[in-house]
């Protein structure tokens, strides 16, 4: 019995060290991997401060000028400059396209056909545009196309976008509308140009203000191709308020969702103002309908797309009028909302 006893405390022993020896190499690999996570958080949150640390507002400025200014005082398919030999939309669609370039990009065109709007002076100013007659010219209008590849998740893609043409029915600048938010959008690509993503961040510059919308294209040829669109962003009349708002220096976002697989997004601008004290009045806001670019991706079944906009009822009060000029454009405003949707952009590439 006495051997009996001594052997089966034997086996206890060694049953139970073992079982210590197991329960400490879990609890150690446990703890690694939440170590590891830890430092991944850390990481992530030390790329993003560096990244929205370089956005630069006097390059967005002089971007701004360039395209709503001089030398291009609009970027539309019916109106050439005396002794040009392109169109103004044209003329950006090289500017925005020699810029990508420089940075590395590889620029994809893609051709939509599309009219002028006509003008009807029996409306408000803002919502004069009116359907074209069949017999007006069509003209080509180009989506263009750049992207950083991801390394991990290539087929997971985020969608960064803005509608680069002004006004067709008005000899309007569109700088707020939007050419604030294209110069946004390039903006981002300069930053992230280098940045090793994760996933494949895409950037879209269509146009909004001919019909049809050249986003629709965008959207169900991605559809079509069965593209992993995970999130869709995009940057319209960013800065552009109230002349209340603006006199009080109000920095105002809008962040509006149409779908609740949008409502994340939306939520997640609020969570990266706040982490990195970026200082907009950011809020949320659900629409009642697909609208705008971002629309276009909803109803083409990529429900995960919102708009960063300066006010909501938009509130500039130069809305599609000769007034929207580059000098009345909040730089500050619309350098914290790209900064914000930077951050947001890296967040979603690392959170896989």
């Amino acid at each position: 019995m006495a051997d009996y006893v001594g052997g089966y405390m034997k086996r206890t022993g060694i049953y139970a060290t073992g079982f210590l020896l197991l329960f400490s190499a879990a609890h150690l690999g446990r703890a690694e991997t939440q170590q590891q996570t830890v430092n991944d958080n850390n990481s992530t949150d030390a790329s993003i401060r560096r990244l929205i640390k370089q956005v630069d507002p006097e390059r967005i400025s002089r971007n701004l000028f360039y395209l709503s200014k001089d030398p291009l005082p609009y970027r539309k398919l019916n109106l050439t400059l005396p002794g040009h030999q392109k169109n103004t939309l044209y003329e950006a669609d090289d500017y925005i396209t020699g810029k990508l370039e420089s940075w590395g990009y590889q620029v994809k065109r893609e051709g939509v056909q599309v009219q002028a709007f006509r003008r009807d002076t029996s409306k408000p100013k803002h919502a004069q545009y009116s359907p074209p007659k069949p017999e007006d010219p069509w003209y080509t209008a180009y989506n263009l196309y750049a992207e950083r590849k991801g390394r991990s998740h290539p087929s997971r893609i985020i969608v960064v976008l803005a509608h680069k043409d002004s006004q067709s029915w008005i000899d309007s600048p569109g700088a707020n509308d939007n050419a604030i938010g294209t110069v946004g959008v390039l903006e981002m690509a300069r930053l992230l140009a280098e940045y090793k993503s994760e996933s494949t961040i895409r950037f879209l510059f269509c146009n909004e203000e001919h019909t049809p919308w050249t986003s629709k294209t965008a959207a169900q040829k991605a559809k079509s191709r069965g593209d992993n669109i995970v999130a869709v962003f995009n940057l319209d009349g960013i800065g552009a308020k109230t002349a209340q708002e603006t006199a009080a220096g109000k920095k105002t976002n809008v962040t509006a969702y149409t779908e609740p697989e949008g409502k994340h997004l939306a939520e997640l601008m609020g969570e990266v103002n706040a982490r990195y004290s970026i200082g907009l009045e950011q809020r949320t806001a659900k629409r009642p309908r697909p609208g705008d670019d971002d629309g276009s991706f909803v109803l083409a079944g990529y429900p995960a797309a919102v708009i960063n906009i300066g006010s909501l009822p938009y509130g500039d009060p130069n809305y599609h009028a000769e007034g929207d000029i580059p000098e009345t454009c909040d730089i500050e405003n619309a350098a914290m909302t790209v900064q914000a949707t930077l951050a947001a952009v890296v967040t979603l590439d690392q959170d896989l």
